[in-house]
């Protein structure tokens, strides 16, 4: 099995990977934020991509996450770890501590592609539990195994971005009962499951956005600061998970698309056809 990761702000790349190769991928989807890092990993064969590109090039809205999630297809990945930094919501989630999401709120502005379809094909995925529960499990026992303060479970907010939040919306985002803030998990999650890959978060606080009055309101000074710390323990926990997570699959994630398409295939637009066929071809004929 291969295991893709895609990195946040501040993880760029993963030291410890051997076998080293760089590679680009193209897909029908416009260029992926940078070039694919293949390599094994304690054995495991994974793919890396930094999410805003070498050098943090692109805004969470410019991130083309349909050509990130269908090059991780191409490649073969069956399982992602998304890294991610995030603002907590909660006074028991300090900085500096991982959260295992399972669920996310979506806040973003309809400025990002977040499927597949169009273009004459249409689909719909299940996405009530839009984290593979057993990816997540594994990466939380890996991340316990790291020496990690870690929280399973809990509801990821998706904003826009790049701005933080004012005040009075990080104050009603803490009554709607979430948990963690960020901005790239959504619609990275929606496609994972397009794409019948398994999708699990490793969210790392880095600080309390502004709602906390005992706290400075978060800047990217202190959130430089604390991923510093963070990213460390992102790498231990891949590492931790690796071996976990390259096990065959029993999730219904692998299936996602079984019964997802609802056009005529007979009305299906060639190009359509040949753009989504590493996704649907093994449900769809001609």
């Amino acid at each position: 099995m291969v295991i893709g990761v895609i990195g946040g702000s501040g993880l760029y790349e993963i030291e410890e990977l051997t076998d080293v190769q760089t590679v680009r991928v193209a897909t029908p989807f416009g260029e992926p934020s940078d070039a694919y890092v293949t390599g094994m990993l304690d054995g495991v064969k994974m793919v890396f991509l930094p999410r805003h590109g070498r050098g943090h090039r692109f805004t969470p809205s410019e991130v083309n996450y349909r050509a990130n999630i269908y090059g991780m297809k191409k490649l073969g990945v069956e399982r992602i770890i998304s890294v991610s930094a995030v603002g907590s919501m909660r006074e028991e989630i300090v900085p500096g501590h991982i959260v295992i999401p399972d669920q996310f709120f979506d806040r973003t502005q309809g400025k990002r592609a977040s499927t597949f379809f169009g273009n004459g094909i249409v689909g719909h995925v299940q996405f009530a539990d839009p984290v593979c529960g057993d990816l997540a499990q594994q990466v939380y026992l890996a991340a316990q195994n790291a020496g990690a303060t870690v929280h399973k479970g809990g509801t990821y907010i998706c904003i826009e971005g790049p701005n933080f939040s004012t005040r009075a919306e990080s104050n009603i985002y803490r009554s709607w009962g979430v948990d963690i803030i960020g901005m790239t998990n959504i619609p990275e999650a929606r496609l994972a499951r397009e794409a019948e890959i398994c999708y699990a978060t490793v969210a790392l606080a880095t600080d309390y956005d502004c709602w906390h009055a005992e706290h400075d309101d978060v800047s990217v000074e202190a959130v430089v600061a604390t991923i510093r710390k963070n990213v460390v323990m992102a790498r231990q926990i891949i590492l931790a998970a690796a071996r976990k997570v390259s096990q065959g699959r029993s999730c219904a994630c692998g299936s996602a698309l079984q019964y997802a398409v609802i056009t005529d295939p007979s009305t299906i637009p060639e190009t359509a056809r040949e753009d989504l066929d590493l996704l649907i071809g093994k449900y769809v004929q001609s």
